[in-house]
């Protein structure tokens, strides 16, 4: 993965679950609450019980003219976007309703902490509601044209509601309907309250509608050019709008919707790719444990695309599975999850072509520069495992991992089955991520090491085979750095020698942790290496998850050390077959995943750069304005 890739990757911190519509609209209503207490103040010239009293009202006045529109946006904008042919659900409305109310939020509990330090009165903090209206229609203006696909005129009706809301109940109860006297009486009678509303509230007139209006127009135009300029790259470079990204991002975040992967379908090209079927069975002929490993990546981030191929490998099979990282990086991601199923097929398809033997070899390292290789022939034909610890690295592209594997098998193996264990890395922020490239040294280190164990191994005398395995999904979770499938042993027995294959489900490891391992397990077995599946679901906490990072060492030690033990006990007499089938699958492509990077990195950096000079520039309009008139 290049850095430019792992910046992609690193997307995934702003990834969260958003909840329910009705929560998030009960947090609206006591977020209001709390801000009107920060913000507004009905308690001058009050002292004693009744200032304190009065804190209720200030409250009252946050749930009212922020929450309100708040809970009304929430309701009204789906039914509206989609009658006007857009996309929009519930859950997406109130999620927008609720951001929108957090930007609102804090520009008005800011201008109150200004308004309570300085010699400024409440007229301010109301000033300052009128133009955070604005805002908050600008945002909402943004994201409905992303989800709805629509043009800025239509989507400024339902991107409107939140905003016209308060500004309604602004309107009828800051008496400024008393300027208007075309309406005569009637109009006075029926609508106008600010005999009911706090006086400072009655210091917003005309003029604050009018500074409404043109700001809201004045926000339209600098959204729409915002839009222009940023989705422009994407357009000429990928063919593909910047909308359609934002508008999968906000439907995974709403209700984990796969529009987003529908943008990466789009980017996608086909590539072939093999699969490989390591079977372990009792001589009864009922599966104990296999080993699966097809040459895609588990990401890009998340649960999206192939994020949880390990899981949905593993729960597929009939014994214990183990679901180690291949040789691919990035450019290997599946688009969607779809793809995981011709995977899946293709495991299928090799269980077919396996031919059983019971025999394998004592496991052989081969070390060569800074590649190290741990090898075991099953029958004719071979896993191993390669590792670049105790220096870091990222992942072994596919460019470099399928050069090695058929080196190995030049050697006179039948098949190949090679892993990338994935065990020390320093994580994403580093100035150049070491990962393993075609034509590197390290590359070159791998195949070496390959070709080295191949004839070992070929020349190694075959003997009985046992096989133990054990699992415990522990009690740790992805936000801990420890995915579904938890840590998986596999002992295997061969001639008094053992070796343990120890996965974790997890995305790399810190450095040093395997060595831990391993010194560990020294008193256990003969030979053992530490793997991760390197599964995506943990990066949806964040980008640079690793094992270890968020868990004691010693724990994870103690409980890798006691699985062993129980599958020392659980070894006994077994089968092995190993079999290759080919999978044709959509992943995102060498070129597309670059300059897919290197366009969403540029939205994330120089698109905010840009979007904070389109604020300040209109809102120093804004103000121009309002001093003018």
């Amino acid at each position: 993965m290049t850095t430019t890739q792992s910046d992609l990757a690193g997307l995934s911190r702003f990834i969260f679950r958003a909840p329910r519509w009705y929560a998030s609209l009960a947090f609206a209503l006591a977020l209001a609450a709390v801000a009107g207490v920060a913000a507004f103040d009905t308690r001058a010239g009050v002292s004693g019980w009744s200032r304190l009293l009065l804190l209720g009202q200030d409250a009252w006045q946050g749930v009212f003219f922020i929450g309100v529109p708040t809970v009304v946006a929430a309701f009204a904008t789906t039914g509206v976007d989609r009658f006007l042919g857009g996309r929009l659900t519930y859950s997406r409305s109130s999620l927008l309703a609720l951001a929108s109310e957090l930007v609102l939020v804090v520009i008005v509990i800011g201008v109150g902490a200004v308004a309570t330090l300085t010699a400024l009165d409440q007229s301010f903090v109301y000033d300052a509601l009128v133009v955070a209206l604005a805002s908050v229609f600008a945002f909402r203006l943004l994201v409905v044209m992303a989800v709805s696909r629509s043009s800025i005129l239509v989507a400024a009706v339902p991107a409107s509601i939140q905003t016209v809301a308060a500004g309604s109940l602004l309107f009828i109860y800051s008496g400024t309907l008393r300027f208007l006297e075309f309406g005569g009486p009637i109009l006075d009678t029926s609508l106008s309250r600010a005999e009911q509303a706090p006086p400072a509230v009655t210091a917003i007139g005309p003029n604050h509608f009018m500074l409404l209006v043109v700001t809201c127009g004045i926000y339209a135009a600098a959204v729409f050019g915002f839009l222009h300029v940023v989705d422009r790259p994407w357009r000429r470079s990928l063919g593909v709008s910047m909308l359609d990204f934002l508008r999968g991002f906000v439907g995974y975040v709403a209700e984990d919707s796969h529009e987003l992967e529908e943008f990466f379908e789009q980017l996608g090209e086909d590539a072939v790719v093999p699969v490989t079927l390591l079977v372990f069975r009792r001589p009864g002929g009922a599966e104990k444990a296999r080993f699966v490993l097809p040459m895609v990546h588990p990401g890009p981030m998340g649960e999206i695309g192939g994020g949880n191929l390990p899981e949905r490998v593993a729960t597929s099979a009939e014994g214990l599975a183990f679901a180690p990282h291949a040789t691919a990086g990035h450019d290997f991601n599946l688009v969607t999850e779809r793809e995981v199923d011709s995977v899946l097929d293709a495991v299928r398809r090799a269980e077919s072509g396996l031919r059983f033997d019971e025999t394998a070899t004592r496991s052989v390292r081969a070390e060569r520069g800074e590649a190290s290789l741990l090898g075991q022939r099953f029958g004719g034909s071979a896993l191993f495992v390669s590792t670049f610890a105790p220096g870091t690295a990222d992942d072994i592209q596919f460019g470099a991992g399928m050069p090695a594997r058929l080196a190995a098998r030049a050697t006179g193996l039948e098949d190949v089955l090679l892993v990338d264990a994935h065990n020390c890395n320093v994580g994403l922020d580093v100035e150049e991520i070491p990962h393993v490239a075609p034509g590197s040294e390290r590359a070159f280190d791998l195949l070496d090491a390959a070709e080295t164990a191949g004839n070992r191994l070929v020349a190694g005398e075959p003997s009985s085979l046992s096989l133990g395995v054990a699992w415990d999904a522990t009690d740790w979770t992805p936000r801990e750095g420890i995915g579904p499938l938890g840590v998986r042993v596999a002992v295997v027995d061969v001639g008094g020698q053992t070796t343990a294959y120890v996965l974790i489900d997890g995305n790399n490891m810190v450095p040093g942790l395997r060595r831990q391992i391993l010194d560990c397990l020294d008193e256990r077995v003969d030979a053992a290496e530490v793997m991760t599946t390197d599964t995506h679901i943990v990066t949806t906490v964040e980008a640079n998850n690793q094992v270890g990072e968020k868990i004691a060492a010693a724990d994870l030690v103690e409980l890798v050390d006691d699985l062993t033990a129980t599958a020392l006990n659980d070894r006994e007499p077994v089968q092995c077959g190993m079999a290759t089938e080919r999978a044709t699958v959509t992943v995102f492509g060498n070129d597309r995943t670059e300059t897919l990077a290197s366009h969403a990195n540029a939205v994330v950096s120089i698109g905010g750069a840009l979007a904070g000079a389109v604020i300040v520039a209109a809102l120093a309009v804004s103000v121009l304005i309002f001093f003018l008139t």
